[in-house]
C-alpha cells in the first residue's frame, strides 16, 4: 500500500516556513506586499528540488522535512524523497497564495506566528545549552552509579504457603517439623492458586518486589530454613523457605549509557531554567475566579384561597351538611406484616491472592 503523508503531522513546520517568509518580507528592501514569492536567501538551481512559480525548493528544506517526519515518528515512517517534495510543492503553492491575499498580515495568522516564532527561541536556546555544555560519560556514570547503588543487589529464590488462619500455618509448620517435604505440602494446603501447581515455588526475586513482613522475615532466614512462626500479611498466614540467595549483576555502564543520556540532558535543562528563574522576575497575574455561592432556594408563597361567590356557597352547604351527617366509617386496626426473613450474612470475599 502506498504511504501517504500525514498533512496535520507536517503542520508546524508549514508554520514555521510561514513564520520566517513573514519576517523576510517585512524585512526586504523594495519587497512588494503582494508578491507571492519568498524573498528568503537566493537559492540557486543546483541546490533546488524544485521549482513553484520562480521559488526554488532547497535541497536544505527537504532535508529539514525529513529530519522532522523521522524525529516525530521515531523513525518508523520513511516516505520517497518525489512525495516529500510533493509537499513541499504543496506548501509552497499555499504559502504563496496565502501571501497574495495578505493573510500573513491578520491578526489571527500574526498571534499563531508570533507564537511559532516565541517556540522556535525556546527551542533553539535549549539546543544553544546542551551543545555548549555537552553530556559527557562522567556525568553519565554519576547517573549511572546512582541507579544502580539505589538496587537491592540481593535476589532471593523462595516457597511459601500461604493458608487462612494462623492454626492452619502451625500446623504445617508441626508436619515440615516431622519431616514432611515442602513443596507437597504446598500442594496440597496454599490458598495461593500458582502455588498449587508449582509447590509454592517463587522463583527468583528481590526483597523489594514482596510486602514487608514477608521480605523481613525472609531476609533473616538461612538457606535452606523455614520460618518456625507463620509471617502474617494482608493475604493471609505464610510458611516460607528460603532456598537460595545471589548478588545482582548490574547492566555494564556502556550498555545502559545512551538510556541515562536523557534524564542527565532533562535534569541539566531543568536547572537551567531554574536558575533563569530565581535570577528573573517573575509576577504571576492570574487569579481563580472564586464561584459564586448558589443562591438559597426560595420557599414559595402559600397559594391565596379561591374566594367562593355566595350563590355557590349556598348551593355547597346541602352538600357539606350531607358529608356531616353521613356516620364514621369503622376504622379497622391494622394488622403489620410479619418481619422479613433476615438473610444470612455471607463471609467477605478472600483478599485477592498474589
Amino acid at each position: 500500500m502506498k504511504k501517504k503523508i500525514v498533512s496535520l503531522l507536517l503542520a508546524s513546520s508549514a508554520l514555521i516556513v510561514a513564520c520566517n517568509q513573514q519576517n523576510q518580507s517585512a524585512t526586504a528592501p523594495g519587497a512588494s506586499a503582494t508578491s507571492p514569492t519568498s524573498t528568503a536567501a537566493a537559492v540557486s538551481k543546483e541546490d533546488a528540488v524544485a521549482s513553484v512559480n520562480g521559488q526554488f525548493i532547497s535541497k536544505a528544506d527537504l532535508k529539514a522535512l525529513e529530519d522532522d517526519i523521522a524525529q516525530r515518528s521515531h523513525g518508523q515512517q520513511n516516505f520517497p524523497k518525489a512525495q516529500l517534495i510533493d509537499e513541499l510543492v504543496q506548501r509552497e503553492l499555499l504559502v504563496q497564495a496565502a501571501t497574495t491575499k495578505q493573510l500573513q498580515e491578520t491578526p489571527d495568522v500574526k498571534t499563531q506566528l508570533e507564537m511559532a516564532r516565541r517556540s522556535l527561541l525556546a527551542q533553539a536556546l535549549i539546543k544553544d545549552f546542551l551543545a555548549t555544555n555537552p553530556i559527557t560519560d562522567a556525568d553519565l556514570k554519576v547517573e549511572y552509579d546512582k541507579q544502580v547503588g539505589g538496587q537491592d543487589k540481593a535476589e532471593f529464590k523462595a516457597r511459601h504457603i500461604l493458608v487462612k488462619t494462623e492454626d492452619e500455618a502451625k500446623k504445617i509448620i508441626a508436619e515440615l517439623d516431622q519431616g514432611k517435604d515442602f513443596a507437597d505440602l504446598a500442594k496440597k494446603h496454599t490458598q495461593d492458586p500458582s502455588g498449587k501447581e508449582s509447590g509454592g515455588d517463587l522463583g527468583w526475586f528481590s526483597a523489594k518486589q514482596m510486602v514487608a513482613p514477608f521480605s523481613e522475615a525472609l531476609v533473616l532466614l538461612e538457606k535452606g530454613k523455614y520460618s518456625k512462626t507463620p509471617v502474617k500479611t494482608q493475604f493471609g498466614y505464610h510458611i516460607i523457605l528460603r532456598e537460595d540467595s545471589r548478588e545482582q549483576t548490574p547492566p555494564p555502564f556502556d550498555s545502559v549509557k545512551e538510556q541515562i543520556r536523557p534524564m542527565v540532558q532533562r535534569a541539566k535543562v531543568e536547572a537551567m531554567l531554574k536558575d533563569l528563574r530565581e535570577k528573573g522576575k517573575v509576577e504571576v497575574l492570574y487569579v481563580e475566579p472564586v464561584p459564586a455561592p448558589a443562591a438559597a432556594p426560595v420557599a414559595a408563597e402559600p397559594a391565596a384561597a379561591t374566594p367562593v361567590p355566595a350563590e355557590a356557597a349556598k348551593q355547597a352547604a346541602p352538600a357539606e351538611a350531607a358529608k356531616e351527617a353521613a356516620p364514621t366509617p369503622v376504622q379497622t386496626t391494622p394488622v403489620p406484616a410479619e418481619p422479613a426473613v433476615q438473610a444470612t450474612p455471607v463471609a467477605p470475599a478472600e483478599a485477592q491472592k498474589k
